[in-house]
């Protein structure tokens, strides 16, 4: 069985990057589940997707024969990223958390790809989501501190934030594979790693 798979980090710490040695494990293990499998990588570190301006948002909203050659221009890369979403069957995003929620270069991605009438819609009941149900998203999260529990549950902005937005898009298939407590002592970030391996080959292996 073929697949497409988004793969997508955006942490800037490069080889000291917590998220970053994960996402690429899973997505070796994605792989020699399904050889045949095809990979789309962006280190949104390094390649940088700009922030949505006035001009550009003029351009969204400007029906595609009606858009100026600069138009066309600033359109371009955001309709090449939404259409990578588009066809993707499982997405891994890599995803520091950064003053409890995503860093700013994977924000940058999500505001592209949340497109009117390409991955969503208002309809009179309400919005609706365009892209696929039968997407597969695994968001691979790294914390300092400890906030799927505990005192700290209530300063986790980041995890409850990309669900609802793949949800708004129509993928509710989300699965987190978190690293916590990387901050808190050499013992404690080994193990949050070794814990976020096992969590990972159950993700996989449960998949169809």
């Amino acid at each position: 069985m073929t697949q497409t798979i988004l793969h997508i980090d955006s942490s800037p710490m490069g080889d000291r990057s917590v998220t970053r040695k994960l996402t690429q494990k899973l997505v070796s293990e994605l792989v020699a589940k399904r050889p045949n499998s095809t990979v789309i990588y962006h280190d949104f570190s390094a390649e940088i997707v700009p922030n949505l301006d006035g001009p550009t948002l003029g351009a969204f909203f400007t029906p595609e024969p009606q858009r100026t050659p600069d138009q066309a221009k600033l359109v371009k890369r955001s309709d090449e990223l939404t259409e990578e979403l588009l066809n993707a069957d499982i997405i891994v995003v890599g995803a520091p958390m950064w003053n409890f929620n995503i860093p700013s270069s994977l924000k940058a991605w999500i505001d592209h790809v949340s497109r009117v009438g390409k991955t969503f819609i208002y309809t009179e009941s309400g919005s609706k989501g365009l892209v696929s149900p039968d997407k597969k998203v695994i968001v691979v999260s790294s914390s300092g501190g400890i906030y799927s529990q505990g005192p700290g549950q209530t300063f986790d902005f980041q995890t409850p934030y990309l669900k609802t937005f793949f949800g708004f898009l129509g993928i509710t298939d989300v699965s987190i594979v978190r690293a916590e407590g990387t901050s808190m002592g050499p013992d404690a970030a080994a193990k949050a790693i070794q814990q976020a391996d096992v969590d990972i080959s159950q993700v996989v292996g449960a998949l169809q």
